[in-house]
């Protein structure tokens, strides 16, 4: 999944899409106008994808409400902290259905909400930032699954996130290192909304930059196996779709190449590869991985796996 630069497609971009080198698009304020732009451009993309053949795009944005809207002008009219002080599901259903039916009509097909996050203090960056919903992990999970509940009945794919939960971080995770020292115990309490997640079948989740001492001392959560593989798919019973946060960001902030955090993270199991960096960076992104793959450094049973699960959802839009 990438980004567009500016309010229309390059031509570059949408011939990497008709090839099928894309699997999904985000959008962010520097894409947007107006709504008929908008809708403009997911229309174009999307026919590219059909042009050549392939599976439809996963068009996402983040419209979380509050600090958190790409869209200025749809809803969600109310942020996660006001539905968390009116601590009601139906309020946070309703919301997140007028969501996902104004992004639908945009032509966004995935909301990468809610922010399902769950502060243990005022120093929460996640807290600071207004995209919290209570510090109370059972009123958390209640309200964004029930907003994400509401996507779903719009028609548009819910991603919570920030699995296993960043909570705990003071600074952000998007432009810092950020290692959470707590215990297995201490992070409990921000597994609860993905928990109710999974017993109701939300379709994605999205993985944390972050590193957990606790479960991989050396890997940030999205190219992590213990994390991935051992407690979101063996322990919890994920069987949805997995996408990394940003590793763009993350990448800058620990010195490394943006192409190496993907290997790792296609390695660990991750199914798609967020990368928000200029198209010439994530098309390099993209040859790097395929070089991987092809030299074996990937295995061929490990990217079918993420394949099908990608387009078990796709089939679902």
């Amino acid at each position: 999944m990438v980004r567009v630069e500016g309010t229309t497609p390059s031509a570059s971009l949408l011939s990497r899409i008709r090839k099928g080198h894309i699997g999904g698009v985000i959008l962010f304020g520097a894409n947007v106008s107006s709504a008929a732009q908008v809708a403009a451009l997911t229309a174009t993309l999307q026919a590219a994808a059909a042009a050549g053949g392939q599976p439809p795009l996963l068009i996402a944005t983040d419209q979380e409400g509050g600090t958190i809207k790409r869209f200025p002008w749809a809803p969600p009219t109310l942020s996660p902290p006001q539905m968390g002080a009116l601590a009601s599901t139906s309020a946070a259903r309703n919301q997140g259905l007028a969501t996902g039916q104004a992004l639908l009509g945009l032509g966004i097909d995935c909301d990468l909400a809610p922010a399902a996050d769950v502060p243990i203090s005022t120093n929460s960056f996640m807290y600071l930032q207004g995209r919290t919903w209570s510090f109370d992990p059972v009123i958390a999970a209640s309200l964004s699954n029930a907003f994400a509940h509401g996507l779903r009945l719009a028609g548009v794919v819910p991603v919570m996130k920030h699995f296993p939960g960043i909570g705990l971080a003071t600074q952000n995770t998007d432009s810092f290192v950020v290692t959470l020292s707590a215990s297995q115990a201490a992070l409990a309490p921000g597994l609860q909304p993905y928990l109710t997640a999974i017993a109701r079948g939300f379709p994605m989740i999205m993985l944390s930059n972050a590193t957990y001492t606790a479960y991989d001392p050396l890997h940030g959560a999205g190219w992590s196996r213990p994390i991935v593989n051992g407690l979101l798919r063996d322990q919890l019973g994920f069987r949805g779709v997995t996408i990394t946060d940003s590793l763009s960001g993350t990448a800058k902030a620990r010195g490394i190449p943006v192409s190496t955090l993907a290997l790792q993270a296609a390695i660990a199991g991750t199914d798609m590869i967020l990368v928000t960096g200029s198209e010439a960076s994530t098309e390099a992104t993209y040859e790097s991985m395929l070089a991987a793959a092809r030299a074996g450094s990937i295995q061929r049973t490990r990217l079918q796996a993420s394949y099908d699960r990608i387009m078990a959802l796709k089939a679902t839009l």
